[in-house]
């Protein structure tokens, strides 16, 4: 049985780079759509869904943090890479607290980029092909590992797919903290070039998802010197 092409957008305004990647990413099999800015990005998820976005972070107009706020807000998770010409360790974290999925720093090896979308799509393909019995429940957080799907007091919750990332990895070991290289590679993949600090930017942003105070946590707790756990509400 033949499987499907993933289907990816390039969103870059210099038309020389999006033409070589929209070939690159072609010739290693992604089904490749290449669009100048937000608004061509818009028209073409309207008519066909994308599996990923590569989205540049330094465009004339409509920027890549403000389409990704911009779609992460509408509640579409489609997983993002967010590629940035300054290499500012600064532009990495913005992009992940705006909801990127993972970052490459310009200029980089294409083969490098197919090797990023691979494991952004492999890390989504082994949630879809879990068990559909598998929910699980801490205190008033519902999560089903299946679908995606988050719900606490019985209200849906909006997360990126980094963000589930990480409170799946924490919800298979909740109740016993995981360090920050732990939740790496649970969530990311042991090859996955993140911070502790991108780590610790990405835990602020899932608290706020799931509405777990920033001053005191219930939810997700800090444990100094070690790294995160996942308990009941106020345990």
């Amino acid at each position: 049985m033949s499987v499907k092409p993933a289907r990816v957008i390039v969103v870059d305004d210099d038309p020389e780079l999006r033409a070589l990647l929209r070939r690159f990413l072609c010739e290693h099999g992604f089904e490749t759509r290449a669009v100048e800015g937000g608004t061509a990005l818009d028209r073409e998820l309207a008519r066909i869904p994308a599996d990923a976005i590569v989205l540049d972070l330094m465009m004339s107009g409509e920027d890549g943090l403000a389409i990704c706020r911009r779609l992460r807000s509408s509640g579409d998770m489609t997983p993002i890479i967010m590629l940035t010409a300054r290499g500012d360790p600064i532009d990495r974290i913005i992009g992940l607290e705006t909801g990127a999925d993972d970052y490459l720093s310009k200029p980089f090896e294409p083969r490098e980029l197919v090797a990023r979308l691979s494991a952004v799509l492999r890390r989504v393909q082994r949630r879809t092909d879990l068990s559909t019995d598998d929910i699980v429940q801490v205190g008033s957080l519902k999560i089903n590992l299946s679908t995606r799907a988050v719900m606490r007091d019985g209200v849906s919750l909006k997360l990126s797919s980094r963000e589930f990332a990480l409170l799946a990895a924490l919800a298979s070991s909740q109740g016993r903290p995981l360090s920050r290289a732990q939740l790496i590679e649970r969530a990311l993949g042991r090859d996955a070039e993140v911070t502790d600090r991108a780590v610790d930017v990405q835990i602020a942003r899932l608290r706020r998802a799931i509405g777990d105070r920033a001053d005191d946590p219930e939810l997700i707790k800090t444990i100094w010197g070690v790294g995160y756990v996942l308990v009941s509400d106020g345990a």
